[in-house]
């Protein structure tokens, strides 16, 4: 047996498609390698595509492939909004890091959900997102059997209404609101634009997912956007980018290695570097950081972490990078997620509304002893 396969030999022995190949791949269950004579191209390991094949043809029970699905399992539900492909994030088949050179957030929002123009409308301030949101969802009409037209500028409301919670005001592009709400200095708002644009959209997440549940019940648009708020609040979601600041700050007080090997020693992953769908490095920490220098404190984290593991920089690490570098506010990663994100969340209310089934896992039932 050769010891790699073509992407074409790999999809034929495992019968799969290509994007669940890639997301084999993405989560380390088949080694992948690029071509010599191609380097855009891959090559898949023999063996562990034939271990695979084999698993796949035994079989699992129906419980336990449902509940792997849930825990970083294979894609359930059918999208062509964004995915992630050879350790590249995609928008609707186009690279979110080329597309962060110049686009803006309303022409993602454009792009995502699929209408010739965005403008997001401006909203009087508020000090809570969460108010702001739950306020329009008090009064929308059910998502259900609503069209795309009318949709829409209830998801750009939503967008600045979560915008508003977080002390952005006024009209024009969003980058340019935000950086003037975050105080960035320099070329600030440019690099905001950037962010904004990489952090739109990331597949099946939690609040993503959290999303596509209420929309599956014909929530309010402005009811699913809660939802997904709700959840990119938890600690081990939106919450990542606080974890990391405050990892930063204990490297301040007792030094970058002895912090990151107290930390290791609880057994908890790093914040800030590493994440499972892209173990050769995050595509949107490398986009970011391209135009973002480490100041010395991050560096000497950034180091400490090397020198102790392969775990590369994630996206909550180059916002962090780039909040320092630009001097933004200390709530800037949580609130360009926010913002950002909610243009994603409205492209797949709208996806899941036109499926038009339900989202309603079954549990497995454990007595408690």
């Amino acid at each position: 047996m050769n010891e790699w396969m073509t992407r074409d030999e790999a999809l034929a022995r495992l019968g799969v498609k290509a994007q669940t190949l890639y997301a084999y791949a993405s989560r380390g269950l088949i080694g992948r390698a690029a071509q010599d004579r191609d380097p855009r191209r891959s090559l898949y390991r023999s063996t562990d595509v034939e271990a695979l094949a084999s698993r796949r043809k035994r079989g699992r029970a129906t419980a336990a492939i449902a509940a792997s699905t849930l825990s970083w399992g294979e894609p359930t539900i059918p999208t062509s909004i964004s995915t992630v492909i050879d350790g590249d994030l995609v928008y609707r088949d186009q690279s979110a890091a080329i597309l962060a050179t110049d686009r803006s957030l309303e022409q993602i929002a454009s792009l995502l959900w699929q209408v010739e123009q965005v403008e997001f409308p401006a909203c009087a301030p508020t000090d809570n997102a969460f108010r702001a949101i739950a306020e329009l969802a008090g009064t929308a009409r059910p998502i259900m059997g609503r069209s795309r037209d009318k949709l829409v500028p209830e998801a750009a409301t939503a967008v600045s209404a979560i915008a508003a919670g977080q002390g952005v005001q006024g009209e024009g592009p969003m980058h340019l609101r935000v950086a003037e709400a975050l105080e960035v200095r320099g070329e600030g708002a440019d690099c905001i634009r950037r962010i904004l644009v990489l952090l739109a959209d990331h597949e099946l997440n939690p609040s993503t997912f959290a999303t596509r549940i209420a929309a599956s019940t014909g929530a309010p648009m402005p009811a699913c956007i809660l939802a997904g708020l709700a959840t990119l609040s938890g600690p081990k979601h939106g919450g990542a980018g606080a974890a990391l600041a405050a990892l930063l700050d204990e490297s301040l007080v007792n030094g970058a290695g002895t912090t990151v090997d107290r930390w290791l020693g609880t057994g908890l992953p790093l914040p800030g570097f590493g994440h499972p769908l892209y173990p050769a490095g995050d595509p949107r920490a490398k986009a970011i950081l391209a135009t973002v220098e480490l100041d010395e404190a991050l560096a000497r984290l950034h180091s400490a972490v090397t020198e102790t593991g392969d775990a590369l920089p994630n996206v909550d690490f180059a916002i962090l990078a780039a909040a320092r570098a630009y001097g933004m506010k200390r709530h800037a990663t949580f609130s360009l997620f926010a913002i950002a994100r909610t243009v994603g969340w409205a492209a797949h209310a709208m996806e899941q509304v036109r499926l038009g089934s339900i989202i309603r896992p079954r549990g497995i039932y454990r007595a408690e002893s």
